[in-house]
This record gives structure tokens, sequence and C-alpha cells, in this order.
């Protein structure tokens, strides 16, 4: 009797969702590159931000309120994103091209 789910059967399987997903792209695809510099610029965004609320005890003012506190985050979050995907300070150019540089 033979084990449908063996060594071979699991590497079938792996060769067919790679198949179906198309080409994996290697480490140094332009592509991720540039998208692993965006997201590192919005971490270190969202880190400046987050060192700037702290600071001054809060971006409206010194309120103890838990839910607006979690709201601010998330804002602050989703801005750093925004800030980082449509250029943000042209840290992620300057990476990428480091990157790139280093790839070759």
């Amino acid at each position: 009797m033979t084990d449908p789910i063996g060594a071979s059967g699991s590497q079938k399987a792996a060769s067919a969702t790679i198949n179906a997903l198309g080409k994996v792209r290697p480490k140094d695809d332009p592509a991720r590159i540039v998208s692993a510099a965006k997201q590192f610029e919005a971490l270190l965004i969202g880190q400046m931000m987050k060192s700037m609320h702290d600071s001054d005890g809060g971006w409206l003012g010194t309120g103890d309120d838990q839910s607006a506190s979690s709201a601010m985050e998330y804002g602050e979050e989703i801005f750093a994103q925004s800030m980082a995907q449509s250029g943000g300070l042209g840290l992620a150019n300057l990476i990428a091209k480091g990157l790139r540089d280093a790839s070759k």
C-alpha cells in the first residue's frame, strides 16, 4: 500500500503550487527590493511619530482614554504606510538603490 502523502506526494504538491503561482521570484527581484525598502521606511516613520506622540503626552492633549489611544496608534500606522508608499522621506529610494547595488 502506498502513502499518497509521502515525500514524493508533497514534492508534487509543492511543484503544482509553484507552477500555479507562476515563477518564483529571486531574492534580488527589483519589485521585492522596493517593497522591502518602503516597508522599512514606513516602520521608521511610524517610530518617529510614536516618539513624538509619547514625548508630548499625546497629539490632541493629555487624555487617558484608552480607545482614543488605540485609534491614534492605528491612524499613525496607516499614515506612516501611506506616506512611505507615496514617496515618504525619500529613504526607500536610497535603501532600494543600495540593496540593488549590493546584489550586483
